[in-house]
């Protein structure tokens, strides 16, 4: 599950904000267990209890199934969510000036792709899914979406800046998690990046998530199916190349060359010898849980 800042996560952090909930969510991380086994275990009454797992139900932290017993049918409670992971608003750099360029999850200019894999645009399937093929469909630059277990992606960013401008800081943004066919919300894939063909950095994604609906995904796509991703921001500087503000590599701005080159070059790969061979999707606007493309922001003056 990702949080933002924002009043649509305010069910989870409250739904957190206490010992009791906490204390249930750890029994739940242990097995199943329905309201009066929870109500024995912490030693209050089933009536207090329901309200607290109503409360968890509210935030998806928790789901309830109805299951034969030896006394009838009885609801057992169960985690529905493996981790959680906030995402901070972008920070802004005042003391440059920006261009940002947008490019649909579609707009790829090469491509090797292994499957499972398929790309869908918000309305349905683009071509058929793994078929490799089907990521030449014309169709493809309408799509919101692409997955493939191993190969790459490759896309081409025009630098519409002058000669006299001095890029400072380049940052990519894109929603992703890792694929497994339908979904598996503990499934490890190394995500490789490349810049002007310089390997930038491998990011290792927990999982192919769909404990809870994206909120932007549409309702044709099935709940077993990919969700959503998470937002990661890649911050390439003079200094070092990061993921979320952590270290990723040593690559530098000056190694990419792209100084006075109009276009370069952005791949997302997943390396056949990787240690995690999980594969990767891509959320594009309609899908997931953030409502943007692939971003590329650069930072000048």
């Amino acid at each position: 599950m990702q949080l933002d800042i924002s009043k649509n996560s305010l069910p989870v952090y409250e739904a957190l904000s206490s010992e009791v909930r906490l204390e249930i969510l750890q029994l739940l991380s242990e097995k199943k267990m329905n309201i009066k086994e929870l109500a024995s275990k912490l030693g209050l009454s089933s009536a207090i209890v329901t309200r607290h797992i109503q409360k968890l139900e509210e935030a998806q932290l928790i789901k309830t199934e109805k299951v034969p017993g030896k006394s009838g049918i009885q609801k057992l409670s169960y985690l529905s969510v493996d981790n959680i992971e906030i995402q901070f608003p972008t920070k802004i750099y005042h003391s440059y000036k920006l261009h940002t360029v947008q490019l649909n999850v579609g707009h790829y200019t090469d491509f090797y792709v292994k499957p499972t894999c398929g790309i869908a645009s918000t309305e349905n399937f683009i071509g058929q899914v793994d078929e490799p093929k089907y990521f030449m469909d014309a169709g493809r630059m309408n799509a919101s979406l692409l997955w493939f277990s191993e190969g790459f992606v490759e896309y081409k960013i025009p630098n519409m800046l002058s000669a006299k401008n001095v890029l400072e800081l380049l940052e990519i943004s894109l929603e992703i998690s890792s694929e497994f066919p339908n979904s598996n919300n503990v499934w490890p894939s190394d995500i490789t990046f490349y810049v002007n063909d310089i390997n930038i950095g491998t990011w290792t994604c927990p999982g192919n998530f769909s404990d809870v609906r994206g909120r932007y995904t549409p309702s044709w796509w099935e709940d077993k199916n990919s969700q959503y991703g998470l937002l990661k921001h890649i911050r390439i500087s003079q200094y070092d190349t990061c993921i979320d503000g952590k270290f990723l590599s040593n690559v530098v701005l000056s190694d990419l060359g792209i100084e006075g080159k109009n276009l370069l070059k952005f791949k997302i790969s997943v390396e056949s010898d990787a240690e995690n061979v999980g594969g990767v999707t891509i959320f594009g606007k309609g899908f997931g849980n953030h409502d943007q493309d692939i971003m590329f922001n650069f930072y000048y003056f």
